[in-house]
């Protein structure tokens, strides 16, 4: 049995949420966004809680449970308050700055790196060293995170790359004469 699943859903103040069939869809002050529940699971809107169910005891059917009841409650924080993550630049020379709505980054590579923000996610550069990413879906926030990570990863042994704001980075020492 999933312990996550079980769990209904509270609707958070400001959020309206409509289920017609397998689509939830929420709409907040920050927007709004839909999600489709596989049709193993049924989903059910009662006294402002949204429960999910599975339709079967079959294994598929409760693995899809968890999953479809995490996605909508994300969907429900998202559209109420924005998620964002935060990512260093640490190494000489690595910085970014936005141009329009492309982030360009320098990271030690003889060319710059032009990433074009996704629909949907806001990139912002307070520092030259930091990166803001924000945006209503968690999906698409923490994809756009892990591709500009992607670019160059941080190391163990300088600790040198792009990497999360709350990352810890296990150093390794060096060779030794």
């Amino acid at each position: 049995m999933s312990r996550i699943g079980k769990r209904a859903i509270p609707v958070p103040k400001g959020v309206t949420v409509t289920v017609d069939g397998q689509t939830v869809k929420a709409k907040g002050p920050k927007g709004e966004l839909d999600f489709v529940v596989n049709e193993l699971c049924t989903v059910a809107l009662e006294n402002d809680e949204v429960t999910v169910k599975p339709v079967d005891n079959s294994k598929p059917a409760r693995s899809l449970w968890g999953m479809s009841r995490t996605q909508i409650a994300n969907m429900f924080s998202g559209v109420a308050n924005e998620f964002s993550k935060t990512l260093e630049l640490v190494g000489v020379g690595y910085r970014a700055q936005m141009k329009g709505t492309a982030l360009s980054l320098s990271l030690g590579y003889s060319h710059e790196i032009d990433y074009p923000a996704p629909d949907g996610v806001k990139i912002a550069t307070p520092k030259p060293t930091e990166i803001v990413i924000s945006g209503i879906d968690k999906q698409k926030v923490g994809q756009a995170a892990a591709e500009i990570r992607g670019f160059r990863p941080p190391e163990p042994y300088k600790g040198k790359g792009v990497k999360y704001a709350d990352e810890y980075i296990f150093r390794k020492e060096g060779k030794k004469k």
